[in-house]
C-alpha cells in the first residue's frame, strides 16, 4: 500500500520541481513587425466588454495588428456595447455570426469565421473573459519567435474568489505542472504531450492551416487541447508557457458555473471511459490516499501528504495562486473526481450559454 502510494507521489514531485525551474516565462517585448491578428468570440458577455476591449487596445509594441471580434448571436447587449466601444478603433472590427451549422461548437465555428475575416500572419485568439497586461501580445509572440515555435499558450493566473473555485481551479495548473515534463513536450512530435489553454493562443496562421484549422476540432467542446494536438500531428512545435504575469481570467463564479464548464468537458478530457477510470484513480492515490493513510496515525502517510501539498504549492507559487488552498489538496482531489463522474453521467444534456453541449 505505502509503496503504490509513494511511487506516483515521488513521481509527481520530481517532475513538479523540474517544471518550477525550467518553464518558460514569456520574453522581454521586442517590436512585432508581423502582421498580427487578434480574434475574439463573444457570446453573452456584456459584462466583460468594456475591460475586454480596454486591455486590447492599449497593446503595445505592435506595429500592424488588427482586432476582429464576432458575436455569436448573443441573446444580451453584448452587439450593441461592442459597437458602441468600437467607435473610433481604426483596426478594430466586429462581425456578426452566421448561426452555428450541424456538427460545429459554437466556440470553434465563431473561430472559424474570425480566421476566415483574418490577415495576420500570426493569430493570436482570446476569451472574453481574460485581462492583457500592456505588452502581453508583444510578449507573447516574442516568446513564440525566439523559441522557434509555431504556437504558445501563455497560461492565464486564474482567479478565484469563492470557495468552489479555490478548490478546483488551481488543479488547472497543478495538472500540467505536475505531470508533464514540459521541456520535452515543446519540442515533442508526440501528440499526447500537448498542453494548451484557449484562454490565450498564440499560433503561426501557416501552422493552424497546416494543421487543418479550426474545421479540424468543429465539433471538440476540448478543442484548445485538440488544436494543439492537430498541430504536433501536422509537424508543429508548442505549448504551454507561464503567462500569470501578462495574462489573468476569472473563469467561473459560481459552483453552478463550475459544474456546467468542467461537466460538458471532463468526459472528453481522457480519451475514453477508461481513461477517466485511469484519471480518478491517480487523484485518489495521490491526492486523497495520503492523507486517509497519515490520519490512520502514519508517518509515511504524513510524508507523502507534504510532498503532494509541495507540488501545489510549487504550482501556485509560479501561477501566482494561493499557497494556503494547498493544503486542501485531498478535497480538491474528490470535488475533481465528482465532476469527472458528473461529467460522464450528464454529458450531452448539459447548456452552456444557451446552447446543450
Amino acid at each position: 500500500m505505502y509503496l503504490l502510494i509513494a511511487l506516483p507521489v515521488l513521481l509527481i514531485t520530481l517532475i513538479s520541481v523540474i517544471n518550477f525551474i525550467t518553464i518558460i516565462e514569456p520574453k522581454d517585448p521586442a517590436f512585432i513587425e508581423e502582421f498580427v491578428s487578434v480574434i475574439v468570440p463573444v457570446r453573452n458577455e456584456a459584462s466583460n466588454i468594456h475591460d475586454l476591449v480596454a486591455c486590447l487596445k492599449a497593446q503595445n509594441h505592435l506595429q500592424r495588428a488588427e482586432f476582429i471580434f464576432l458575436d455569436d448571436n448573443s441573446e444580451d447587449e453584448t452587439l450593441n456595447l461592442l459597437q458602441q466601444e468600437l467607435v473610433g478603433l481604426e483596426n478594430f472590427s466586429v462581425i456578426k455570426g452566421a448561426p452555428l451549422p450541424l456538427g460545429w461548437i459554437g466556440k470553434t465555428w465563431a473561430l472559424h469565421q474570425l480566421l476566415e475575416a483574418s490577415s495576420g500572419e500570426i493569430i493570436v485568439s482570446i476569451d472574453a473573459d481574460v485581462r492583457l497586461t500592456l505588452d502581453a501580445i508583444s510578449r507573447s509572440v516574442t516568446s513564440l519567435k525566439n523559441l522557434g515555435l509555431d504556437f504558445v499558450s501563455p497560461y492565464p493566473r486564474q482567479l478565484t474568489q469563492s470557495l468552489a473555485e479555490r478548490l478546483i481551479q488551481p488543479l488547472l495548473q497543478w495538472s500540467w505542472m505536475a505531470t508533464l515534463p514540459l521541456s520535452l513536450a515543446k519540442k515533442s512530435s508526440r501528440p499526447s504531450m500537448a498542453v494548451a489553454n484557449g484562454q490565450f493562443f498564440v499560433v503561426r496562421k501557416n501552422a493552424l492551416l497546416l494543421a487543418g484549422g479550426y474545421e479540424s476540432v468543429k465539433s471538440d467542446v476540448l478543442d484548445d487541447m485538440f488544436l494543439a494536438r492537430n498541430l504536433i500531428k501536422s509537424g508543429s512545435h508548442g505549448g504551454v508557457i507561464n503567462g500569470a504575469s501578462i495574462a489573468t481570467c476569472r473563469m467561473y463564479s459560481s459552483w453552478s458555473q463550475i459544474e456546467s464548464g468542467y461537466g460538458k468537458s471532463l468526459n472528453r478530457a481522457f480519451g475514453s471511459g477508461l481513461g477517466s477510470l485511469t484519471t480518478i484513480l491517480f487523484l485518489f492515490i495521490t491526492g486523497v490516499a495520503p492523507l486517509v493513510v497519515a490520519l490512520t496515525g502514519s508517518l509515511w502517510g504524513w510524508i507523502a501528504y507534504l510532498f503532494v501539498v509541495a507540488t501545489r504549492v510549487l504550482s501556485a507559487l509560479r501561477s501566482k495562486g494561493r499557497l494556503f488552498d494547498s493544503l486542501a489538496h485531498p478535497i480538491s482531489s474528490i470535488v475533481l473526481i465528482y465532476l469527472i463522474v458528473y461529467s460522464w453521467v450528464m454529458r450531452g444534456t448539459i447548456e452552456w450559454k444557451g446552447r446543450t453541449v
